[in-house]
C-alpha cells in the first residue's frame, strides 16, 4: 500500500509499481489543493503509473490530471469512481482528447468460466439468474441475498442521492421497481409517468441518470421503416439479475417463479451487452461494433434479440425451457431473409455468451 511521508510517497512491491489515490482520503484529497506541474514529481517519485479511485469526490480532479497528462506524458493515469456520471461530468472538459473510457460491469460469464470451468458455471446458472455476478457476491454465494440488499438499500442509490438533480429519492425507487416489473417487455416513459404521477420529462432524466450509473441500459427497437415495424420503443433491462431481484425483495427459487424467462432474458441480453463491450474494448481486434436492438411488429410479432453487424443481421430468440417448440416468426423472416435465427436455451447458451 502507499503511504504517506509528508511530501513524498513510497509504494511498497505490493502495489505493482504505481502510486494509488483515493477520493475517501482526506489527506489524498488535500494533496490536489495546490496542484502545479512541480508538485506531480514529488507526487509520483520514479513511478509512471498512478491510479486514483473514487476520483469523483476530488474537486478539480479533471484539471489537475490534464496537467500531468500535458507535462508528463510517459505517465499512465487510471481514474475509477462508483458513480460513472459524476467522473464524467467533471474531466469532460479538461480532458477532451486526452482519455479512454472502460466500463466495468460485474463479473462477465467469460470471466467466470476462466477463474472456474465451463461445467463449473453452467451448474451456477440458476445462481446467477437469481443473485447476479457482482465480484462479492459470487466469492460469497452463501451471504448473495443479504449482500444485495445492502447494495440495493445503501450504496446503489449513493451518489444518485447526492446529485442535485435527485429531488425525490421515494420517486426514484418506485421508478426503478416498475422497470423491473417490466424486463423483456416494451416500456411506455408515459405509462411509467403516468403511474407515478409526474411528468414524462422526468421519467427520462431519470432514466437517464440511472443509465449513466450502470444498473440499468435501454435496447431500442430495430426497424428499416418497413410497414407496421415499431420504430421508437425501447426496452430496459437491468445490469446485474442480482440488483434487479433485490429492487423487488424476491429471491425465491426458481423452480416457483413466474417470471423465470424474464430473468433468463435479462441474464442473458445482461451478459451480451457485456461481451460485445469488452470485446469492443479492445482495438487490437480489429473488429466491427456490433449494435444491439430487439424486434417487434404493431401486431405483436417480436424477435428477443438483434444484433446488426456490417450490414449483417443476427437474430436471437430465448427459451428457458428448452423442450418448449419455439416458432420464429414468418413475419420477420420474409421480410430479413439472410438475417440467422438462433434459438438459445441453458443446453448451449455459452455459445451466444463467446465460447
Amino acid at each position: 500500500m502507499r503511504q504517506n511521508n509528508g511530501d513524498s510517497y513510497d509504494i511498497d512491491a505490493s502495489s505493482e509499481k504505481a502510486v494509488w489515490l483515493s477520493g475517501d482520503d482526506d489527506e489524498d484529497v488535500r494533496i490536489f489543493s495546490t496542484v502545479t506541474k512541480s508538485v506531480w514529481p514529488q507526487i509520483l517519485g520514479p513511478y509512471k503509473l498512478l491510479i486514483i479511485d473514487e476520483a469523483q469526490r476530488i474537486p478539480d480532479i479533471g484539471r489537475a490530471v490534464k496537467i500531468l497528462i500535458d507535462f508528463f506524458p510517459d505517465v499512465q493515469v487510471i481514474l475509477t469512481g462508483s458513480s460513472s456520471f459524476r467522473i464524467a461530468n467533471i474531466t469532460e472538459e479538461p480532458l477532451t482528447g486526452r482519455k479512454y473510457e472502460y466500463r466495468l460491469y460485474p463479473f462477465s460469464f467469460l470471466e467466470l468460466c476462466g477463474a472456474a470451468s465451463l461445467p463449473d458455471e453452467r451448474k451456477a446458472l440458476q445462481q446467477r439468474l437469481l443473485f447476479g455476478s457482482y465480484p462479492e457476491v459470487v466469492t460469497k454465494p452463501d451471504e448473495a441475498q443479504s449482500l444485495l440488499q445492502l447494495i440495493a438499500d445503501s450504496y446503489l442509490y449513493r451518489d444518485l442521492f447526492e446529485y442535485e438533480g435527485i429531488r425525490r429519492p421515494k420517486l426514484l425507487r418506485d421508478l426503478l421497481r416498475l422497470l423491473a416489473y417490466q424486463i423483456g417487455n416494451e416500456v411506455s416513459t408515459a405509462e411509467l409517468a403516468s403511474a407515478l404521477s409526474v411528468s414524462r420529462g422526468t421519467v427520462d432524466s431519470y432514466i437517464s441518470l440511472l443509465e449513466q450509473s450502470f444498473i440499468i441500459f435501454t435496447l431500442n427497437a430495430y426497424s428499416t421503416n418497413k410497414r407496421n415495424e415499431l420504430k421508437k420503443a425501447k426496452k430496459i433491462y437491468f445490469c446485474d439479475n442480482g440488483i434487479r431481484n433485490a429492487v423487488l425483495g424476491d429471491f425465491t427459487p426458481i423452480g416457483a417463479r413466474k417470471d423465470t424467462g424474464a430473468l433468463w432474458e435479462n441474464y442473458l441480453v445482461s451478459e451480451r451487452i457485456k461481451y460485445l463491450s469488452n470485446k469492443n474494448a479492445s482495438p487490437a481486434n480489429g473488429t466491427s461494433i456490433a449494435s444491439p436492438y430487439f424486434w417487434r411488429t404493431t401486431d405483436g410479432m417480436e424477435i428477443d434479440y438483434i444484433e446488426e453487424c456490417a450490414g449483417s443481421l443476427s437474430a436471437y430468440e430465448f427459451k428457458w425451457n428448452p423442450d418448449k417448440k419455439c416458432r420464429v416468426t414468418a413475419a420477420f423472416t420474409n421480410r430479413y431473409p439472410d438475417a440467422g435465427v438462433t434459438v438459445v436455451t441453458p443446453d448451449m447458451y455459452q455459445n451466444f455468451l463467446g465460447l
